[in-house]
């Protein structure tokens, strides 16, 4: 099931209001067809804002494969001056006019990011934005000074249209460049690489700039941590420019996150964790965009929860939108997405990828602390995910996902507020939301 959306008419939902004392609310989605259904409750003995209210942003630093063409935004050789440095028309006339209406939208401050694919061709050792190749030269050189001025000119350029950054990745994908297929825009870069450029060029070069932007570093997959942040937050000198560690959720299947994630708190426990790409649809055999799948939407609501409860402080969607083909994409890497594009019918479709997104986004403000949860009794085959968070009003949330196919009794317990019992639906993500005292 998906919901239908035009330029008219869209559902969307009500302001969020914290119960009175002693009673709960319950949000519901699942599989039979409800999507972030409200009811209330009692235990025995305001936020204003449509919307599911989300507040991260990742932006392509210049293009992406998701991009309609190649592009950079200094493509004159040798200009290590950056004297031919222009934002692209995707930039002026697209990026920056809808940030300045969802700003404008949104209750709370947006926090945007970063990330590059690809340096311009002149800058790369196999002379194109496109395929594997790595910046020319080494760490303190006039490519990687070039390159890391690149990245300040960015946010000068972005600054003067009324646009900051919270934060800037060091590089999309380092190491799965190499397996990329050569028509991707990307730049290798090893562990040792990153480090030594965050030491003599990027770091540094940040530093000096007025801009308060944040580094993070690996923006890959999460089976190269611990090694990765080993390498370079091992180092004192990177480790006084790094802010926090990027992930992406791709081969999460491979490595469980107490031995990557949780390791990784556990070394460097000042420098956050934050999942900065997921999607689904990716590699797939069959089809990239499958509308009204529940079972995309639950995968990502398990990633979540479990990432949530081994450190990370925030989870980042790949794409916010896109078309029924799971595009536009110039090296035709569909994907699906939340919200699906169909212009030829002026409407799109709001997924459950949508709704689970929302579970979080809508009731999990920043600011908030995950709190200790214990489960009295476990079911092997009727174990539920969960995660429980202080929000910074005051208010706890406790998100609950059922991913099995029959209804699982439980109860929740505040020692402060009282008990109450309750029920997660077959193939459902609850959330509850009550005061504390």
């Amino acid at each position: 099931m998906v919901c239908v959306c035009n330029a008219t008419y869209c559902d969307t939902l009500d302001p969020v209001v914290l119960p009175t004392p002693g009673t709960y609310v319950k949000y519901e989605s699942s599989k039979a067809g409800k999507r972030l259904e409200r009811s209330e409750g009692s235990f025995q003995r305001s936020l204003h804002a449509p919307g599911i209210e989300y507040n991260l942003v990742r932006l392509p630093m210049a293009c992406s494969d998701f991009s309609v063409r190649p592009y950079s935004y200094d493509d004159v050789p040798h200009d290590y001056e950056l004297k031919h440095f222009r934002l692209a028309e995707e930039d002026v006339k697209l990026k920056i006019p809808l940030l300045h209406r969802a700003s404008a939208m949104s209750k709370r401050t947006l926090s945007l990011y970063a990330s590059p694919w690809t340096s311009p061709a002149w800058m790369k050792s196999n002379g194109d934005v496109r395929g594997k190749g790595t910046l020319k030269g080494q760490a303190g050189d006039k490519y990687h000074k070039t390159w890391a001025n690149y990245f300040i000119k960015f946010l000068d350029e972005y600054a003067k249209h009324n646009v900051t950054f919270w934060a800037v990745t060091a590089q999309n994908e380092p190491l799965a460049a190499l397996l990329t297929p050569p028509q991707f825009p990307t730049i290798a870069f090893t562990p040792a690489q990153q480090r030594d450029f965050v030491i003599r060029d990027l770091g540094p070069a940040l530093a000096r700039s007025p801009h308060r932007t944040r580094l993070i570093i690996l923006d890959d997959q999460r089976i190269h941590l611990p090694h990765w942040a080993k390498a370079v937050l091992g180092n004192a000198t990177a480790a006084r420019y790094v802010a926090g560690v990027g992930v992406h959720w791709y081969l999460d299947s491979i490595v469980p996150a107490s031995c990557s994630l949780e390791a990784t708190h556990k070394l460097f426990p000042d420098h956050f964790l934050l999942y900065t790409e997921a999607c689904s649809g990716f590699l797939t055999l069959r089809f990239s965009v499958s509308l009204g799948c529940w079972e995309r939407g639950q995968s990502y609501s398990h990633s979540i929860l479990t990432v949530l409860n081994h450190f990370v402080a925030g989870w980042t969607d790949w794409n916010l939108a896109l078309d029924l083909e799971g595009g536009p994409n110039w090296v035709k890497n569909f994907v699906d997405s939340p919200v699906i594009v169909d212009s030829s019918k002026d409407v799109f479709y709001k997924q459950p990828m949508f709704y689970h997104m929302g579970h979080f986004s809508k009731f999990i403000p920043e600011g908030s602390q995950r709190v200790g949860l214990h489960s009295s009794r476990r079911c092997l085959i009727c174990q539920l995910e969960h995660v429980a968070v202080l929000r910074p009003d005051g208010a706890l949330v406790l998100v609950v996902l059922n991913r099995f196919g029959w209804d699982v009794p439980f109860g929740i317990q505040d020692p402060a507020v009282g008990f109450i019992e309750t029920v997660a639906p077959a193939n459902s993500i609850q959330t509850y939301l009550w005061r504390g005292k």
